[in-house]
């Protein structure tokens, strides 16, 4: 279980053959026809080669930089990363986790799970219950075909284990499916409520002819909003639960026949936490894995406040790798500008986009002071002016954005840029 995961090479560098046309927004015309690779090469710039707005865009020096050090800290405090893939949806970049050390990837669904092995990807965390009997019959088929394709997904009650084993009887899997029971939490999201309980849901795993228990899951991100003592004390708690869940499968011998059990928690805001209790010394051998993945763009907003890297002395912080940029349309008040950028094109649950940089017609750039999105429409933001900003009809705004997952989404094709040039171009599948 040490080694890391494998992607299907051939399939991810086949992107680059994909032709660009009108489904990829913001992309000059010009590049229409072309292939993604050839337009990727040709180095075009933002302002000067007919990008249309509003754009998004990627900072390759800041991606490049905390896939670095995402890696170095995951090694260096002996945990593995399994990123969840939902926040970018990406395998090109699925790729450069894996390249930096990246153990396996977390997906949400069985559609993302498909995405995945549509790029070969070797190892995937399904953190949710698995029970659609079509979800199933596929899954089987690609365990059945692969025998490298290690898999497991979550259960947190034993009517879920009887589905699973109901449907996965029927097909007869040439091998079982690994099942990875989830400690939750009052409060929290998904998971089994307490210790007894999750002991249950083992014990139906175990019992079960086509199910294999793997170890234990949890998810520390929903008992918790801020970075606060009272917070983080929360977090601690749970992850000692989740730690006492493993000792008690150990002891009741349900890991016996592992080589090395899993035991997985870890967004992207306390991940430092999950990483002190669970990579100490166990009495079994465990794999411990988190399954942060906002940490590969970071924000301008909501992980800012709340990563770790922010509040921990001598870590280098990530830094935001995402940047959209808006044209002013109207300045209809002294005290207000639209901006061509809305809820379709940026992300607005976790904090509006932060206005940053603006961008004069002659190529002038400068810091943006005295503004403030106060609301997105559909395709519209409200730039709320103050007495001195110099802000007019035709000027750029860079705009920083908050919670990646809510980003990546609303776009197919997205450029990552060094300053103003486009050095590649992200695909997505969503």
């Amino acid at each position: 279980m040490q080694q890391l995961m494998e992607m299907d090479l051939a399939a991810v560098a086949g992107i680059r053959s994909e032709q660009v046309n009108w489904r990829f927004k913001g992309l000059p015309s010009s590049t229409f026809g072309r292939t993604v690779g050839e337009v990727a090469d040709e180095r075009l710039d933002l302002f000067a080669d007919e990008f249309v707005g509003p754009l998004v865009v990627l900072d390759e020096d800041a991606l490049a930089h905390n896939l670095t050090t995402m890696a170095a800290w995951c090694e260096g405090h002996g945990v593995r990363l399994a990123p969840h893939g939902k926040t970018t949806m990406a395998p090109q970049l699925f790729q450069r986790q894996a390249e930096h050390g990246a153990w396996g990837i977390t997906a949400a669904n069985a559609s993302q799970v498909r995405v995945y092995r549509a790029f070969g990807v070797s190892r995937v965390l399904l953190a949710n219950q698995l029970l659609d009997p079509a979800a199933l019959r596929w899954l089987v088929t690609e365990l059945d075909s692969d025998p490298r394709f290690e898999f497991s997904c979550w259960a947190d009650s034993e009517a879920g284990v009887a589905l699973m084993s109901e449907t996965l009887q029927e097909l007869q899997p040439g091998r079982p499916v690994d099942v990875l029971v989830e400690l939750g939490a009052p409060g929290g999201r998904t998971g089994a409520r307490d210790l007894e309980t999750a002991l249950a849901v083992a014990r139906a795993v175990d019992q079960s002819p086509v199910l294999r228990l793997a170890g234990a899951a949890g998810y520390e991100g929903a008992l918790a909003h801020d970075a606060s003592t009272s917070s983080q004390a929360v977090i601690d708690g749970y992850l000692a639960d989740l730690r006492t869940l493993v000792l008690r499968l150990a002891d009741a011998g349900m890991l016996d026949e592992l080589d090395s059990a899993i035991v997985t928690a870890g967004g992207s805001a306390y991940f430092d936490q999950v990483a002190a209790t669970l990579a100490q010394p166990w009495p079994l051998p465990v794999t411990p894995v988190l399954r942060s993945g906002a940490y590969i763009t970071h924000d301008d907003g909501f992980y800012r406040g709340i990563s770790p890297f922010a509040r921990i002395e001598g870590v280098q912080p990530f830094r935001p790798a995402l940047r959209a940029w808006a044209q002013v349309t109207s300045r209809p008040q002294r005290d207000l500008a639209l901006l061509t950028i809305g809820k379709r094109d940026a992300s607005f649950d976790e904090g509006l986009p932060e206005p940053q940089l603006l961008r004069r017609r002659d190529g002038a750039v400068a810091p943006l002071t005295q503004a403030t999105v106060t609301a997105l429409n559909d395709q519209h933001a409200f730039l709320k002016l103050g007495p001195e900003a110099t802000v007019r009809v035709g000027d750029w705004v860079g705009l920083g954005l908050s919670h990646p997952c809510t980003v990546f989404d609303k776009w197919q094709l997205i450029p990552v840029v060094r300053g103003t040039t486009v050095v590649d171009l992200i695909r997505t599948y969503f």
